[in-house]
């Protein structure tokens, strides 16, 4: 193949085309459990997090519900992945080692958000913090009681073992937040006269996007490391069904959603999905939520 600017461009549309396809195919469980926050800054406060509107019978003048500021703030990070072409490739027209890595490419930067959201957000929860300076999974979350006076309040019940999530999705913001300012994009640098070309006969080829993720309110987020069984899981729907806001008023949540890694899954399974108990009981627990195999979780 003669490397001329004809050939190149079309090289370019085609390893495009490529990239697109594996970004159609890969995974995008992040959205189940997250909420985007398109951002045109490079660091997003969220101080508004440490308070839930609650609506009041109206006597007399509206009370107005200042929102507890925090100091919670998501910063965005940039994002590469860049794959060089051989100029003697070309020239031989040895191209057809590269239509499968730029497909794969384009499912690894399209994975790009499921790996951030729950590899290196959710499972990283019991030793992160959120908007009220605790861990998001803690057991000493502070909230006021009826009467006004501090408390707090747990979303774990800790443990040793392999960690899974029961969540409240149903909210308009859900236990993560994906904040993005811009998505992957495929970009090229194929002039003949670049010094990369000069120095090294290699045409680049790249994707770039720049986001981030955080925590949400952690009230939607039960996360354990106990053995993940009916005893464990009934702990967890109650915590969740029972979480209440300042002032002792009720949030109304109802967990839909068992997020588990793969070596889960067979006990996800027979929590949710199985006709009878371990010991041959009826299995009370059958369809209570939705199961979530998250590998990014392993």
């Amino acid at each position: 193949m003669l490397v001329n600017a004809a050939n190149l461009n079309a090289l370019r549309a085609g390893f495009a085309t490529n990239f697109q396809n594996g970004l159609g195919q890969a995974s995008s469980q992040w959205s189940q459990v997250a909420t985007e926050v398109t951002s045109t800054q490079k660091e997003l406060k969220y101080g508004w997090l440490g308070k839930m509107p609650n609506v009041r019978e109206w006597i007399g003048p509206r009370a107005v519900q200042s929102l507890m500021q925090h100091d919670y703030a998501i910063k965005e990070k940039p994002w590469e992945l860049t794959i060089g072409v051989d100029r003697d490739d070309i020239e031989t027209d040895n191209l057809g080692i590269y239509g499968p890595m730029f497909t794969e490419m384009g499912m690894s930067t399209g994975s790009k958000k499921d790996a951030l959201v729950f590899g290196d957000t959710l499972k990283a929860g019991f030793s992160t913090e959120c908007y009220d300076g605790q861990n998001f999974f803690d057991t000493d979350h502070p909230v006021l009681d009826e009467n006004g006076e501090l408390t707090t309040v747990a979303n774990t019940d800790g443990g040793a073992g392999t960690p899974w999530f029961l969540l409240d999705t149903s909210r308009a913001l859900k236990p993560v937040i994906l904040q993005r300012r811009k998505d992957f994009e495929f970009v090229s640098m194929t002039d003949l006269t670049s010094q990369n070309v000069f120095m090294n006969k290699e045409f680049i080829y790249g994707a770039d996007a720049r986001f981030n993720s955080g925590f949400g309110f952690w009230q939607m987020a039960w996360g354990s490391k106990q053995t993940l069984n009916a005893a464990n899981y009934a702990t967890a729907r109650a915590a969740l069904s029972g979480m209440k806001g300042d002032y002792g008023r009720p949030l109304g949540l109802m967990p839909n959603l068992l997020v588990v890694p793969p070596s889960l899954e067979s006990a996800g399974r027979k929590l949710l999905n199985s006709e009878l108990g371990t010991g041959g009981e009826t299995n009370e627990w059958k369809g209570t939520a939705q199961l979530l195999i998250v590998p990014w979780l392993a």
